[in-house]
């Protein structure tokens, strides 16, 4: 697992015109290859009949996996510039479909560029963006005495508690960003005079929302 990666915060469509063409750009995350496959075939079975659906995703932690599809149009100017936009905004694990709407005016190899380009910009700002940052759940049990300061310092110090239980003590996840285990459990030492019993646990991703 890495670190940290940018990808899609969800499902985002949004639809442009240029010179009386339809251009219409969904995107969605997509983590596993069949299910990107699954999502392209879903949408090119509701436009059938659509001019094209062009396609680009991104999928895997080192971008293992890389496709651009022309579905029909000049070559290298739907599918790779579709693809291109999504590498230069970093993004992992993100798929996007393009169908167009042919309005009976050509545009070029060179309009078409932009063209699929725009679009798949216009989808990901409806789709928005999120930053996942790989985190460390830590166990903590202390007493109840010692809730508040745990709580009241945590917060300060922007870390997260994901969860809460309490029996004859009380139970506390909190997350803390890999490579700061330690760190963070030396703090909660000091913070409680070492009161506490600490463990460590598996580890999740925390997503930030980021502007676009």
């Amino acid at each position: 697992m890495i670190d940290c990666y940018r990808t899609v915060a969800g499902y985002g469509c949004r639809e442009i015109e240029i010179q009386r063409s339809r251009f219409i750009a969904y995107v969605t995350r997509a983590e596993r290859e069949e299910e990107a496959l699954a999502f392209i075939a879903k949408l090119r079975k509701e436009h059938w009949d659509a001019t094209h659906n062009c396609v680009a995703y991104i999928i895997g932690e080192r971008d293992e996996l890389q496709k651009a599809d022309d579905d029909g149009e000049p070559s290298g100017t739907a599918g790779r510039p579709m693809l291109e936009v999504l590498k230069k905004q970093a993004l992992k694990d993100t798929l996007v479909v393009v169908t167009r709407y042919f309005g009976g005016i050509k545009l070029g190899a060179g309009g078409l560029v932009r063209a699929y380009g725009q679009a798949v910009v216009e989808g990901i700002k409806e789709s928005g963006l999120i930053e996942r940052r790989l985190h460390t759940q830590l166990a903590v049990r202390c007493d109840y005495s010692l809730l508040g300061t745990l709580e009241n310092q945590l917060g300060l110090h922007g870390y997260s508690i994901s969860q809460r239980e309490f029996d004859d003590a009380v139970n506390l996840i909190v997350l803390a960003p890999s490579g700061e285990e330690e760190k963070v459990e030396s703090k909660l030492l000091d913070w409680t005079a070492a009161r506490v019993e600490l463990s460590r646990l598996g580890q999740q991703y925390v997503d930030t929302v980021l502007a676009t």
